[in-house]
């Protein structure tokens, strides 16, 4: 019988039982609208509210009315990114991001740049770190907005959030950051870290998919993404989803709570992980910042290699990994926050991301490397490459 590894936990992670059984009653004993002015509502409400407390104490928000609830990450990010600009456009229509954000970003400010809107896409080091002089001097008087995600999804580097919304804020700026592969692996403090609007994601978190939100400084203006309703202060209508809601505010409480003995768990388990490859493969480099970066992923390229042949045959073993962003999985194209780190598209092709969670055991890791250390070997042993004698 064929084991069964999940190591994705980048692209999901499942529904603790915890959160699961803070969901539980409201799809059924407090089923209430929360917008519903009767007790039912009224007990809806109360959900819906200890949620966004919970939300707004993992990230150290001043207020719990900074928390707007969202569908996700991605809806978060397009709040924030045209949002922001058209409630600022009147000052300047120039906006900064990277070159290896999260396609939501990515595409949210190609959006802007077809309404007239300027981009300034930052390049980054080939650890994928953004530089501060090439934020400063991409700086103009007419930009108002600084878009720089906390964590990047593929290769898990940290980026210098605070020195960046420092930086943002001497120039008057706006600063928004992506932090949907922070939350759970790093400690976030919007306030000490002087972040304006954060993104936040649930299932990240073991918390449900289809839940997300967004953090905004009170003072801020924001024009609505979705209309048709009060719901979220007038800035995000729609009826709440109080199971999804209750279970992120669930599920960002223990995110805190648990953080030093999970990313000391997940530590010990990504260098077990990386000694074991390296000891077991030639040829492989290892992507990100090699200090700067979160314990749960581990991108690593492997040469003479397909990375979709290489996660195809470790399917087949029952080993679930990436081989980039799940919302970019079914592009032909290398990945580009590779790419943007200098990669060629040969190395980029045969890059898989593998990303660990708090039920990833040294026995799921043996398992992998073993299974691992023969696809590989099938794979090179009829790749064109290897037979031309590369190696």
């Amino acid at each position: 019988m064929v084991k069964k590894v999940y190591l994705d936990y980048a692209a999901t992670t499942y529904v603790s039982s915890e959160v699961l059984n803070e969901m539980m009653p409201c799809f059924n004993a407090l089923y209430g609208n929360p917008s519903s002015i009767h007790s039912y509502g009224r007990d809806a409400a109360a959900i819906v509210d200890r949620a966004r407390d919970r939300v707004a104490a993992a990230i150290n928000a001043k207020n719990s009315n900074e928390i707007y609830f969202t569908s996700g990450g991605s809806e978060a990010n397009n709040m924030a990114l045209k949002g922001l600009a058209h409630a600022y456009a009147s000052k300047g229509k120039h906006i900064i991001t990277s070159k290896i954000e999260h396609q939501s970003v990515l595409e949210a400010c190609e959006s802007l740049k077809n309404e007239g809107f300027e981009i300034t896409y930052l390049p980054v080091d080939k650890n994928g770190l953004v530089s501060i002089a090439e934020l400063m001097h991409a700086i103009r008087k007419d930009t108002i907005l600084i878009s720089i995600m906390a964590v990047n999804n593929e290769v898990g580097t940290i980026q210098n959030i605070k020195t960046i919304a420092k930086t943002a804020h001497e120039n008057g700026i706006i600063f928004h950051t992506d932090a949907v592969q922070a939350l759970g692996a790093v400690r976030l403090d919007v306030q000490d870290m002087e972040i304006d609007a954060m993104s936040l994601s649930a299932h990240k978190i073991y918390g449900p998919k289809g839940c997300g939100a967004l953090y905004l400084k009170n003072g801020l203006r924001i024009e609505p993404l979705i209309s048709g309703g009060n719901q979220e202060r007038g800035r995000r209508g729609g009826t709440h989803d109080t199971p999804a809601i209750a279970g992120f505010g669930k599920a960002a409480e223990i995110a805190v709570r648990d953080l030093s003995a999970n990313q000391q768990k997940l530590r010990i388990i990504r260098q077990y992980f990386i000694d074991k490859v390296k000891e077991n493969i030639d040829y492989i480099h290892i992507n990100g910042d090699p200090h700067q970066k979160i314990n749960g992923t581990v991108s690593i390229s492997f040469e003479m290699v397909e990375g979709e042949s290489l996660l195809m045959l470790l399917d087949l073993d029952g080993i679930a990994v990436s081989t980039s962003s799940a919302c970019t999985s079914n592009a032909l194209q290398p990945s580009h926050v590779l790419k943007a780190m200098g990669l060629d598209d040969e190395i980029a092709q045969g890059t898989v991301r593998f990303s660990f969670g708090k039920s990833t055991s040294k026995a799921d890791i043996d398992y992998v490397v073993e299974r691992l250390v023969a696809a590989v070997k099938k794979l090179r042993a009829i790749s064109p490459i290897t037979k031309a004698g590369r190696r």
